[in-house]
């Protein structure tokens, strides 16, 4: 009777598995040459170079140092390493033998020319949303202003069986709703043009959404915040722990900017995000993503509000009595209060550190990170530049700043292990 029950289970395995195929299969579309390429007006391809940039293609798909849109980036995703495609128009290495259908097919549905599910560290769950026409807009673009590049990416880290791809399909089955965007007819074109956005080509769910043990975005906490690549991204909803609510307007000044008054600048993996990407949109796109996120947010905060909020930070900033005597506040003076401090008001750019969500977080990756590291010309506001402190203070030091922010400023727990978390970042950004 055992043999029995253990054989069906293994019939049953075998069939539901047989099942699981078919229903996973997809077909390979044809290749194309270049001479099958049609002409594409200029007008189209600059549409595919503004959603590009929008969905900041160059910067996933190109490993650093190498040439824009090669592939081999590197994106560690919890089950392991995967790298990015080349997508230049190569016909061997990258997508030149794709056709238009072959790249909408990816795009739309998360599958290959080949025929193979695509891993979600490519965001396709977004970019089903996006239209039919700005997807053959970008594979305009790729085919025609971007040079062929001859690069094949790594082998993926997934260990087996995570790397078989016909497993995607389930995953799909399970987490992705497949279809393009449709407008809410109760909310202004505005609106519905920052959330096309915001949900579909800019992706900013990828890295703002915690994502649940199987890797998807857990859509009860849209915006929530999340780790991603060793920096906490904070949340776009009203949890936000900045002291300052986001606004509509904070939204877009910090996009078009990479700096605002309140909320700090652009730094780690959210520089290329504003810099390489987002600002190449123009002031109506970037305002129509900020009066979508504003309202994820909701209610602003009185005026009133604001101003208290400011006023009891830039208080709390003024050095005490006794500052040389304790460590943190004693090196804040003599290394970040020259910027970092004003009696009277926030410079942008120099943002008051009690206002912004670095010193509020649960984790201090972001703030340790800057502090290490410091803003460099390809991040933040123009035209300010904030030196890193890796070679000139210990992991102590660095500690004890941390420390004197979220003890002077917040009314927070203290951050457990500081030291050895400044060790950490400092390693892993060595490595």
């Amino acid at each position: 009777m055992i043999k029995k029950a253990i054989l069906t289970l293994l019939c049953l395995a075998v069939v539901g598995f047989g099942g699981f195929a078919v229903f996973a299969y997809r077909p390979a579309i044809s290749p194309i040459r270049v001479s099958d390429l049609p002409a594409f007006d200029p007008e189209v391809v600059e549409q595919g170079r503004l959603m590009a940039a929008a969905g900041f293609c160059s910067e996933c798909h190109s490993a650093p140092g190498n040439p824009p849109y090669a592939g081999g980036y590197g994106m560690e995703t919890g089950f392991g390493t995967l790298y990015s495609t080349n997508i230049t128009p190569d016909p061997e290495t990258g997508i030149g033998s794709w056709s238009e259908e072959a790249f909408v097919r990816a795009m739309h549905e998360g599958v290959d020319r080949e025929g193979r599910h695509l891993f979600p560290a490519f965001p396709y769950d977004h970019f089903t949303l996006m239209t039919e026409a700005d997807v053959r807009a970008i594979y305009a673009y790729l085919m025609t202003e971007v040079e062929p590049v001859v690069a094949s990416e790594p082998e993926s880290g997934l260990p087996f069986p995570l790397n078989l791809r016909i497993w995607q399909a389930g995953w799909k089955l399970l987490f992705v709703d497949l279809g393009r965007f449709e407008p809410d007819p109760d909310k202004s074109a505005e609106w519905n043009r920052g959330a096309y956005l915001v949900e579909g080509a800019t992706h900013c769910g990828a890295c703002h959404t915690p994502r649940n043990l199987l890797g998807a975005e857990i859509r009860s906490k849209d915006f929530e915040g999340a780790a991603i690549d060793r920096w906490i991204a904070p949340a776009l909803t009203a949890e936000n722990p900045a002291i300052i609510r986001w606004t509509a307007e904070e939204f877009t000044e910090y996009l078009k900017s990479g700096a605002t008054r309140a909320h700090g600048v652009a730094a780690g993996p959210m520089a290329p995000v504003v810099h390489a990407g987002l600002q190449e949109l123009p002031d109506s796109d970037l305002k129509a993503i900020g009066i979508y996120l504003g309202d994820v947010v909701g209610a602003p905060q009185p005026e009133a509000e604001v101003e208290a909020a400011i006023e009891a930070s830039l208080r709390a900033g003024q050095p005490s009595a006794g500052y040389r005597e304790e460590l943190g506040e004693r090196l804040y003076a003599s290394a970040c209060a020259a910027c970092h401090y004003n009696a009277t008001q926030i410079v942008p750019g120099r943002p008051d550190l009690g206002i912004n969500s670095a010193t509020r977080l649960d984790a201090p990756d972001n703030l340790l990170q800057v502090i290490l590291n410091g803003v460099g010309n390809e991040e933040g506001m123009a035209g300010v530049v904030m030196p890193g402190f890796r070679n000139a203070l210990s992991d102590d030091e660095v500690a004890a700043i941390a420390a004197y922010l979220r003890a002077s400023r917040t009314d927070a727990a203290h951050w457990p292990e500081l030291a050895n978390t400044v060790a950490r970042i400092r390693n892993a950004h060595a490595e």
